[in-house]
């Protein structure tokens, strides 16, 4: 079993601790928190034997073998380097961090010591994802491709009284496209690979951030359309359309049910399998065997799916002057 700690106290640091358990390849040695109380409470929980506050302290533990990372968007660079150069493999929550330059030097930074570095991002780990993938030939040509991923936010209420929470903020790396908008682009580049051109249009917050965007991607005979959204719902499936079918999706994440409608007959097949509830346990899985087998060439090809989707976000940034607070 790899040894695991964790860095964050939010829901989904608690989400991915229940998926590492029914995994049963990863271990909940050690939590990290700011504040101790936290900290402490946290591993009681989760029967995890060592608690922490000091990061640094954290990293030269010999009681981990690799972290989760789920803390705010700005401070996964800093915080992954800090365990890398310490020997242990980094698991980082999506979005992996704000831009290609630290992505680039954390891969370095990994193959420096060792070590493997891997975005948490669940949809592209599911079964369901790998049975979209190996069924998509049954559409024929694809002509379009539209995948909403758009839920209404509580964090929006708090921003409309004039605060400022980290997903709404570019000090902190936020914003619908980065923290929503990348499953649909996981989705996408998964499945149709990186696209030749892209462009953004975004609804702009105060904070200089954006609530919600459209994002075209351009493929070489047809178009994707992704819609993000943290200031307002959508109860649109997502469709893959071909010449010859259709397939719906009742979510980019976690890819709940699969459906195909043939063109010409009208029928309708269910292609999707039944899924764990706890859906980030094929992530685990995936990474603690990765880790296990030494196999690079899984590791590579995700490493490749982090760069494009970083790429697309970047640009899409770039076009609406959306800079968040490290690049300044």
């Amino acid at each position: 079993m790899i040894n695991l700690g964790t860095v964050g106290t939010g829901w989904i640091t608690e989400s991915f601790i229940e998926a590492a358990k029914l995994s049963g390849k990863l271990n909940i040695t050690s939590v990290y928190s700011r504040t101790e109380d936290k900290a402490k409470d946290l591993a009681g929980k989760y029967n995890a034997a060592h608690y922490f506050s000091d990061l640094e302290e954290m990293a030269k533990s010999p009681k981990i073998d690799a972290v989760y990372i789920a803390s705010p968007n700005s401070v996964h660079f800093e915080q992954a380097l800090t365990f890398l150069k310490n020997k242990k493999h980094v698991i980082c929550e999506k979005p992996i961090f704000s831009n290609t330059a630290e992505l680039e030097e954390a891969y370095r930074c990994a193959e420096e010591n060792g070590v493997y570095l891997f975005e948490a991002i669940r949809n592209i780990h599911t079964p369901n994802f790998r049975i979209l993938k190996e069924k998509l030939h049954m559409a024929g040509p694809l002509r379009s491709a539209i995948l909403p991923y758009m839920k209404y936010s509580s964090r929006y209420d708090v921003f409309l009284q004039g605060e400022e929470p980290n997903i709404f903020s570019s000090t902190y790396s936020g914003g619908a496209l980065v923290d929503l908008g990348v499953y649909p682009l996981f989705l996408a580049v998964g499945l149709f690979g990186e696209p030749k051109q892209v462009t953004y249009y975004p609804v702009i917050l105060r904070s200089g951030v954006d609530g919600s965007g459209t994002l075209i991607l351009e493929y070489q005979d047809f178009v994707c359309t992704i819609l993000c959204s943290k200031i307002s719902d959508s109860e649109l499936p997502c469709e893959i359309q071909g010449e010859k079918g259709t397939f719906v999706l009742e979510d980019a994440a976690p890819i709940s049910e699969i459906k195909f409608i043939d063109s010409h007959t009208k029928e309708s097949e269910i292609l999707s399998r039944a899924q764990e509830e706890k859906n980030m346990v094929y992530e685990c899985i995936k990474f603690a065997e990765i880790i296990e087998k030494n196999n690079d060439q899984e590791y590579e090809q995700l490493k490749e799916w982090s760069k494009k989707v970083l790429r697309v976000t970047e640009e899409a940034r770039k076009q609406s002057n959306i800079v968040f607070g490290v690049e300044r």
